[in-house]
């Protein structure tokens, strides 16, 4: 009964995701309708609410399923998090209010003149747009709907076009600020507060002393140093974008 129970978890899933509603609401929906309807089963059937639950029971695991919502929620209060929401909102008001789209233009009339000057424009363009997103969907939505049809038109390949905008708007998983490095400083810096919590443990177990050294602590990379970091080989790989436009547009 427990594979019954989790393919109809599947299905609900499945039924709420592709009814258009939010994912926030589908997945924990569905997890505490399957849960509901395996305990139900069981009281009616069996006269035991836990009887279809492999292991603990309906009350124990929606206990476990408050408990991660209170460990995400504390997760997501961190500061560093914070950024995250604002630059994706920054994305969204500079696709809705055209910026980018004018961005484009100006930037085409400068490299219009050089072979491959459009391609190279969107390199420009997509790292500027990385750069102030630090997201990878609004960069690469906003590149696609505004330089893909100019692109096209201008007799541009299928595959140059769709793999410069692309490529130019993964850029924001590296050109800070970028959304990835703000999570990886972040976990990072768990990861480091996690092994001096363990090590000092450890030291005193072995010693005696309160204090561990600082010398056997483990320090970790904030987000402004993961941004200088990665400041250089994201400017490297715009620079190799556009000369690799330009050798192809030569050829």
């Amino acid at each position: 009964m427990e594979v019954f129970f989790l393919l109809v978890l599947v299905l609900l899933m499945v039924i709420a995701l592709t009814s258009g509603f939010p994912v926030a609401f589908s997945l924990p929906g569905s997890a505490i309708l399957s849960i509901g309807l395996a305990a139900l089963a069981g009281y009616v059937f069996e006269g035991n609410a836990s009887a279809y639950f492999a292991q603990d029971g309906p009350i124990e695991w929606l206990s476990a399923g408050v408990t991660n919502f209170r460990s995400l929620y504390w997760d997501v209060e961190r500061d560093t998090l914070i950024a995250i929401p604002l630059f994706i909102f920054m994305g969204i008001m500079l696709q809705r209010s055209k910026i980018a789209e004018d961005l484009l233009v100006t930037m085409a009339q400068l490299f219009g003149p050089i072979p491959g000057g459009l391609g190279i424009t969107v390199v420009f363009v997509g790292a500027l747009l990385a750069a102030t997103t630090g997201i990878v969907g609004a960069t690469v939505i906003a590149m696609g709907l505004i330089s893909l049809p100019a692109m096209l038109q201008h007799n541009y390949s299928k595959p140059l076009a769709t793999g410069t905008i692309c490529a130019s708007g993964t850029l924001g998983q590296i050109i800070p600020p970028s959304v990835v490095l703000i999570i990886l400083a972040d976990q990072l810096s768990n990861a480091a507060d996690i092994a001096n919590t363990s090590r000092a443990a450890n030291y005193k177990q072995a010693t005696g002393e309160f204090v561990m050294p600082s010398e056997f602590s483990v320090s970790s990379a904030s987000a402004g140093e993961m941004f200088v970091g990665a400041f250089v080989p994201g400017i490297v790989l715009v620079f190799l974008y556009m000369l690799y436009i330009l050798i192809y547009a030569l050829l």
